[in-house]
C-alpha cells in the first residue's frame, strides 16, 4: 500500500505503512531528532493524510537511532520568526497530532525534551525504553512549553509532579515516568517498536470507527463534569451502535467468527 504514502520533499520524516498501521520515524539523529519548520510541515502533511486515510487505522510515531526520540523544536530555527506574534501563529506539528483522529502510539525511544515532551504527551499510547528521558526544559531558557504540556502533564502525572517537572526544567527516567502514569509501559529498547506495533495490530483489528470514538470520547471526558461525559458517550455509543461496523460486530459475534470491518 506504499502508492497511498504521501510525498513529503524531506528525508527527516520517514512514513511506513504495514497493514492498517503508519509508522511515523523523525527521522534527524545527528540533531537527537529535533524538529526544523520543514520536518514540522512534513509533520502536518502526515497527520492530515492519516486522518483522511481508510488505509490508516493507528499511527506509531517515533524518532530515528537510540539516543533521542525528539528533543523538541531546533533552538536555531525560532529565531527566523520575526516577531513573537508569528511565532504564537506558526502551524504546530504538535497542534496537528493533537487533531488526529486515529489512535496514535508513541514509542519514546531516548530523550523527550520540550516539544519532544509535547509531542509524546499529545499521543494516546505511550510506551518508553528503558534509557528514555523525559524533561520540560523550557523554564531554563527564559520560556515555557506551548503545545499543550502543563495540561497533558497535569492529567496523567498529577499537579505537584507535573509543576516539579515545569518548574525545575530538569528530566525524569523512564521508570519515573511510569510510576507518574505519563507512560503504560517501558521496555528494552530491542524490544519497544515490536511492543508498539503488537498493540497497534491489536487497535487496528477493532472497528476503527469505534476506535476514533473511543478516542473522541475520552478527549472529551478530560474537559467535562461526570454527569455531562456520561451523556455525551451515550451519544457517541449510539451514533457507533448505528454503524455497518457494528452490524458487523454483532454478527460475527452470533456467528462465532473474526469479524471484517470496513469503516463504515
Amino acid at each position: 500500500m506504499t502508492e497511498s504514502i504521501p510525498q513529503l520533499g524531506t528525508d527527516e520524516i520517514l512514513v511506513e505503512l504495514d497493514g492498517f498501521t503508519a509508522t511515523v520515524t523523525i527521522n534527524r539523529p545527528a540533531k537527537l531528532n529535533s524538529v526544523t519548520q520543514e520536518m514540522s510541515d512534513a509533520l502536518v502533511t502526515v497527520a492530515t493524510w492519516a486522518n483522511e486515510s481508510d488505509d490508516v487505522r493507528v499511527v506509531i510515531l517515533t524518532g530515528a537511532g537510540e539516543r533521542s526520540f525528539c528533543a523538541g523544536s531546533d533552538i536555531r530555527s525560532l529565531d527566523k520568526y520575526a516577531t513573537p506574534w508569528d511565532f504564537r501563529n506558526r502551524e504546530d506539528y504538535c497542534d496537528a497530532l493533537r487533531a488526529l483522529r486515529k489512535p496514535i502510539i508513541a514509542a519514546i525511544n531516548g530523550y523527550a525534551f520540550g516539544g519532544g515532551l509535547e509531542t509524546a504527551m499529545t499521543c494516546d499510547i505511550r510506551l518508553a525504553s528503558e534509557t528514555a528521558s523525559l524533561a520540560a526544559p523550557e523554564i531554563k531558557l527564559g520560556w515555557i512549553g506551548g503545545g499543550g504540556m502543563a495540561s497533558f502533564l497535569a492529567h496523567s502525572a498529577g499537579a505537584s509532579n507535573a509543576a516539579l517537572m515545569l518548574l525545575t526544567g530538569d528530566p525524569i527516567s523512564a521508570q519515573q515516568a511510569l510510576a507518574w502514569g505519563i507512560v503504560s509501559e517501558v521496555l528494552p529498547g530491542d524490544r519497544l517498536l515490536d511492543r508498539a506495533r503488537e498493540l497497534a495490530a491489536i487497535i487496528a483489528s477493532r472497528p476503527p470507527i469505534a476506535a476514533e470514538t473511543a478516542k473522541a470520547n475520552l478527549r472529551a471526558s478530560y474537559n467535562m463534569g461526570q454527569d455531562a461525559a456520561v451523556a455525551y458517550e451515550r451519544d457517541l455509543q449510539t451514533i457507533t451502535f448505528a454503524t455497518a461496523d457494528a452490524d458487523e460486530g454483532r454478527a460475527a459475534f452470533a456467528e462465532k467468527r473474526e469479524g471484517i470491518f470496513h469503516r463504515r
